[in-house]
């Protein structure tokens, strides 16, 4: 058996020492196994394990690399996925309880192309209930009960990504499967102190993952470094005859191009952030400008950089669950105002959604393009905040702190971004740093952050588990 620090090491490393043989995928598989059953229940992070499918993948990995066939860097390494990708056999819950013994018979595209790059699904993860999609307010929002950090179990551990999130940072899994549609890669990164990559909109395909939003929802890995995003992105990248919305652009990972990097940092962003978050934030753009040029960049005002967002999720989400209220099914999940919220937002005008898409096209593309095109990327604290209390609604641990309109104006654009950790705050949480670059330009983004880590060791830490 792999001795416990293997719990922490990155995905590279992981694959150096399978080839090394110092372990088998076997061997390593049961131990991720072990850790997702023992410690997965004091969190909330597992809806169930893969066991025996888990354990035939990882011996097929074991033959293969005997006899010389290596599928990359992710053959033979366990992860876990969020629970609404299609696992064919496997039930997917979609986070809430009518659906929790649910099986869709198929796989979808990303959990078929990880196979095929030799990884080893050893979980379905916990999540919140239909992604976060029907307005929840606090943690307890999915049948699985509230999302803990394991740095400190009294706080949530962020969502919609919660499980996948807490199971990485808790070295239950070498990484995971998250989505976003706006902060839910993003903020389970920030908040459990590790790296989280939220590609370009249509980088990844999303046939067979649950759809919240169907013109903002992404894709992406939760890992240890930036690095493992790359080659976990390089495996998941590509276009898909079942997704007309993903892309044959290509990604390759690593990049080649050694320039000195330029970053900018939005005017304000961290102005109404918490204090701990400040400090942190202020201490990394020293540690950038050891290796970047970085300058001040001014948000351009007068938009309405969140309330386009919101609207557009909140219309498509309503036509995406329409059958569940119509059902009747919704007055079954977990949070009191997951259960009225899908009514609510039926009665949004179409007027006010055409406009969105509007603005949207007209307004935030093109100004959103011009900001971001001449940098590597825009350097903003992921989060406002460290995690939130567990017990509490949000709005008592959010307490108006704000980053900018940039994250809002970004994600409805669709544009790459990745949280690593920079750092801790009051009650030994987590700080996270948040890179965000032009559509398509994800190398040059996660070069710029696996140099920063390269520098640094917040990578490095992990729970006293």
């Amino acid at each position: 058996m792999p001795p416990n620090e293997t719990a922490f090491l990155t995905v590279r490393e992981l694959g150096a020492r399978l080839r090394r043989r110092e372990f088998t995928a076997i061997a390593l598989t049961e131990f991720f196994l072990e850790r997702l059953e023992r410690l997965g229940p004091r969190f909330n992070a597992v809806v169930r394990t893969t066991r025996a499918g888990a354990l035939a993948q990882a011996a097929e990995a074991d033959r293969e690399l005997a006899a010389g066939r290596d599928r990359g860097p992710l053959h033979g390494i366990p992860y876990g996925a969020k629970d609404l990708f299609a696992t064919r056999g496997v039930p997917t819950s979609w986070g809430c309880a009518p659906f929790r013994e649910r099986i869709l018979d198929e796989d979808a595209t990303a959990v078929r192309k990880l196979r095929e790059a030799g990884a080893v699904l050893v979980a379905k993860l916990a999540m919140v209930e239909i992604a976060g999609g029907l307005g929840y307010r606090q943690a307890d929002a999915a049948f699985t009960g509230p999302g803990l950090n394991p740095w400190n179990a009294d706080f949530w551990c962020g969502g919609s990504s919660s499980g996948s999130g807490t199971a990485v940072a808790a070295g239950l899994v070498p990484f995971a499967l998250g989505t976003e549609t706006w902060g839910s890669i993003i903020t389970p990164a920030s908040f459990c102190g590790i790296s989280g990559l939220r590609p370009t909109y249509g980088r990844v395909s999303r046939a067979g993952a649950m759809a919240l939003s169907w013109s903002m929802d992404k894709i992406g890995p939760l890992a240890r470094t930036a690095e493992d995003c790359g080659l976990i992105l390089q495996a998941l990248a590509g276009a898909d005859p079942l997704d007309p919305s993903a892309v044959a652009r290509p990604f390759v990972w690593p990049g080649v191009d050694e320039s000195r990097p330029r970053l900018a940092v939005i005017n304000g962003c961290y102005d109404r952030v918490h204090p701990d978050v400040a400090e942190t934030f202020q201490a990394s753009l020293k540690l950038l400008a050891e290796y970047a040029d970085v300058v001040e960049l001014e948000m351009p005002g007068g938009l309405p950089w969140n309330a386009v967002p919101t609207t557009i999720i909140d219309c498509e989400m309503a036509a995406a669950f329409e059958g569940m209220v119509v059902s009747g099914e919704v007055w079954e999940l977990a949070a009191p105002e997951d259960r009225w919220g899908a009514h609510a937002v039926q009665a949004i005008p179409a007027v006010d959604y055409i406009q969105a898409l509007r603005l949207r096209q007209t307004r935030f593309q093109p100004l959103i393009d011009e900001l971001v095109k001449p940098f590597d990327a825009i350097v903003t604290p992921a989060r406002a905040t460290t995690a939130y209390r567990a017990d509490r609604p949000f709005r008592e641990s959010s307490r108006g702190y704000y980053i900018s309109d940039f994250d809002g104006g970004a994600n409805a654009c669709g544009l790459p971004a990745i949280s690593i950790p920079n750092g801790f705050g009051a009650d030994g949480l987590p700080t996270g740093l948040m890179f965000t670059a032009r559509a398509f330009e994800e190398t040059r983004m996660l070069a710029v952050a696996a140099e920063y880590q390269r520098r640094s060791e917040w990578h490095r830490q992990h729970p006293p588990l």
